[in-house]
């Protein structure tokens, strides 16, 4: 039968035909090292994502309330980054992050609104 070695650290492995490390310590540096670079980018997008989302239900007070933009702004809200947006009827554009929603209005203010989530 022929020698299989670690692929993280090079150690001959034993134990079951189809193991591929020889300890979880190398397998989990290994998948770490292979998924680490793509990770760190989506890792940072939801890390805005969700402090955005935290700004929003911080804020929001009842079913919604009008603020000035600068208010999210100082509170380190990012409008960049979105989770999804839907147009009305009457062609206002709702920007969520989550269930949490917000509309510009005139005069720099920012209308911020719960969906009902079922």
């Amino acid at each position: 039968m022929e020698k299989r070695f670690c692929p993280e650290c090079g150690e001959p492995i034993t134990g079951r035909i189809d193991k591929k490390f020889c300890s979880d310590m190398c397998r989990n540096a290994f998948n770490n090292k292979v998924n680490s670079d793509s990770t760190n980018y989506v890792r940072n997008i939801n890390n805005v994502l969700r402090k955005n989302r935290r700004i929003l239900e911080e804020l929001l007070q009842g079913d919604k309330i009008t603020l000035p933009k600068q208010k999210l702004i100082d509170k380190g809200f990012n409008f960049k980054y979105i989770t999804n947006q839907s147009t009305t009827k009457n062609n206002h554009t709702y920007f969520y992050c989550y269930e949490y929603g917000f509309l510009p209005l005139e005069n720099d203010l920012i209308l911020i609104v719960k969906k009902k989530v079922d």
